[in-house]
């Protein structure tokens, strides 16, 4: 086990009372076409993880020390300034899909969208279906 228990962990609570929860009626909508498009890249039913993260799969996570815990495999937050996209796996074929994208933000793990119209939405699908078939052969 790691040194330390994380406060993000799988729950039991309802994804659609979460998204519905949005205050903002544009991340809300965006929330919920973003799940969708989630839903059929990855072929996961979501879980919560933690209060505001919607997951899709778990893999273990190893530390140098050998031991590992659970966490999400991808998976999306609709935040207060910008949607989070837990879709950043150093694939060869993101930088592509990343400049056809629209605007957006990065960082190590995660791609930030303030809005969906923002983005081009079959580009944004491609970069999530490529980021789960990405990780499923890393791991393979």
């Amino acid at each position: 086990m790691p040194k330390f228990e994380p406060k993000t962990r799988e729950t039991d609570a309802s994804v659609e009372e979460f998204l519905s929860s949005v205050e903002n009626e544009t991340r809300r909508t965006d929330a919920f076409r973003v799940l969708e498009m989630f839903k059929r890249a990855t072929g996961e039913e979501p879980k919560m993880w933690g209060p505001a993260i919607v997951g899709f799969g778990k893999e273990a996570v190893k530390y140098a020390d050998g031991s590992s815990l659970d966490w999400l495999a991808t998976g999306f937050s609709p935040r207060k300034q910008n949607m989070t996209l837990y879709v950043m796996s150093r694939s060869p074929k993101q930088p592509e899909l990343l400049a056809k994208l629209g605007s957006h933000t990065t960082s190590k793990a995660c791609l930030y969208i303030k809005r969906l119209s923002d983005v081009d939405e079959k580009v944004l699908e491609r970069l999530i279906k490529d980021c789960v078939t990405y990780r499923k052969k890393k791991k393979g």
